[in-house]
């Protein structure tokens, strides 16, 4: 059993329908709550639980150690020589930041992973991003339900730092319905059952690597242990699972599209290329599904002729497309034969813990 501890700030957690009108009275006042989420290593869940409830009425600049340190609260990993390396000081950072800014980046502020946020910190303050932030503010009040919940908007940062990206896939649009997005594109959160799409992805792993156990829900369920869907234990193993929009309401496909997410991730994915292509070690691999995915890493095109990336396009893994293509298309042996080629440890595609597949 396994504890990471996040420090997040719920925009919610006040309630009542002036949440935002009241925060906004306390100016940079913020409400930090410590969430404690505790992972089972065998039934891969994913619940979270307040525990030590902690009210701070102060700014944001003088909230908690951790808060506002380059330490990864998530994993109490220390950073501060990767900042130092990088020239960035969270604390100057969030001094530099207007009353307003502070309030609406508090989520980045206390979410995004230092290693991301050392080189997305000054992508947060531009006009795009801010009002996209007052976009979300105001669903909120308004009472809109988001998914995922917010705590875990940026969930991807967390389990694949920046450092330790093997392998980038690109998503779309979060899941729309209760207790599916958790931040990793195509991934659900148990009891949920494997989507269309994953089912694919799942049926594609196994025709590349015939030992790969498929996740059968009715027998999980069976079991006592619905779902098979989280695919939390790849992003830890560097799989980045990252979607164009990263946000959306209940039971509205695409209703945060076009509103800043699109602009933002591909600055997460340019990062990722810069930082790589500098880095001796070498690249990664870019799985792109689809032709939304494809659109988008041809932006990239001239970052991806040092040789140090593999492209591996495909079909999209939905029941409308798969058929054309992806099931046989390789991208999951082929992702893990350069890597290997490259002086890089192949990923364990495995679900289950006694599943190793590389």
């Amino acid at each position: 059993m396994t504890k990471r501890v996040l420090i997040t700030d719920f925009f919610n957690s006040q309630g009542g329908s002036n949440t935002l009108e009241n925060k906004r009275k306390k100016t940079t006042s913020e409400v930090v709550k410590k969430v404690e989420v505790v992972e089972d290593a065998v039934e891969n869940k994913e619940n979270i639980v307040v525990t030590k409830e902690k009210t701070i009425e102060s700014t944001v600049t003088t909230t908690t150690t951790a808060t506002c340190s380059n330490i990864d609260t998530t994993a109490g990993q220390d950073y501060s020589t990767f900042c130092k390396q990088y020239n960035f000081d969270k604390s100057k950072w969030i001094s530099s930041l207007t009353p307003e800014q502070q309030e609406l980046l508090s989520l980045e502020i206390n979410t995004l992973h230092i290693t991301w946020l050392a080189f997305l910190h000054q992508e947060l303050t531009k006009p795009y991003f801010l009002n996209l932030k007052r976009f979300l503010h105001s669903q909120t009040a308004n009472h809109k339900t988001i998914y995922p919940p917010q705590e875990l908007i940026y969930s991807w940062s967390h389990y694949t730092p920046l450092p330790e990206i093997k392998c980038l896939i690109l998503g779309q649009d979060p899941y729309h319905n209760i207790n599916q997005a958790h931040g990793l594109a195509f991934s659900v959160l148990e009891p949920t059952k494997p989507p269309p799409s994953l089912v694919n992805i799942y049926k594609t792993i196994a025709i590349d690597f015939p030992n790969f156990k498929i996740p059968e829900y009715q027998e999980l369920r069976k079991a006592g242990k619905p779902g098979g869907g989280n695919l939390t234990k790849w992003a830890r193993r560097g799989v980045l699972m990252l979607n164009a929009v990263l946000t959306v309401e209940a039971h509205k496909a695409n209703s945060h599209a076009k509103r800043g997410w699109e602009q933002f991730t591909e600055q997460v994915i340019k990062v990722a290329l810069d930082y790589h292509s500098a880095k001796d070690d070498g690249g990664f691999v870019i799985m792109a599904w689809g032709g939304p995915a494809q659109l988008r890493v041809e932006k990239f095109g001239m970052r991806l002729k040092d040789g140090k990336f593999c492209v591996l396009k495909a079909v999209h893994p939905s029941p409308l497309s798969a058929h054309r293509g992806f099931f046989q298309s390789g991208v999951f042996k082929k992702c893990n034969e350069w890597l290997e080629k490259n002086g890089k440890e192949k990923i364990n595609w495995g679900i289950f813990d006694d599943n190793i597949v590389m």
